[in-house]
């Protein structure tokens, strides 16, 4: 799919377009398909450039934007931003999120003379 850059206060130039494909190049190698990418640009009137994106993948939607002086920087911060989501989205059928369903049952003997036990005590 094709990386559709949008630019407000903004000329996209060859090499912010060059600098957008190779980062998500790199995003494209954790082995999760990017199904739609779409990057908006635009230049605050602080003098600070505003990079925003959201890309579809299979069974979710990650959203990013990053604000910075340099533009190129906050194409590099947007870019981690969409990389820490992207690992979380990846590993998480691998998360062990219900820890204590996996605890070791106890036997029905053991039971048994825990409360013989506390008979005998009383």
């Amino acid at each position: 799919m094709t990386l559709e850059i949008t630019g407000k206060n903004i000329d996209i130039t060859p090499a912010i377009r060059e600098r957008f494909e190779f980062k998500f190049n790199k995003l494209e190698k954790l082995q999760v398909p990017l199904i739609k990418k779409h990057v908006v640009i635009s230049k605050e009137p602080s003098k600070q450039f505003k990079v925003e994106a959201a890309v579809n993948i299979a069974g979710g939607q990650l959203v990013a934007s990053a604000e910075h002086d340099d533009l190129f920087g906050a194409i590099t911060e947007l870019y981690q931003k969409l990389d820490r989501q992207l690992k979380k989205q990846a590993h998480k059928p691998n998360a062990r999120r219900a820890s204590h369903s996996e605890k070791p049952e106890v036997a029905e003997d053991e039971v048994e003379l825990d409360e013989v036990e506390l008979d005998d005590a009383y």
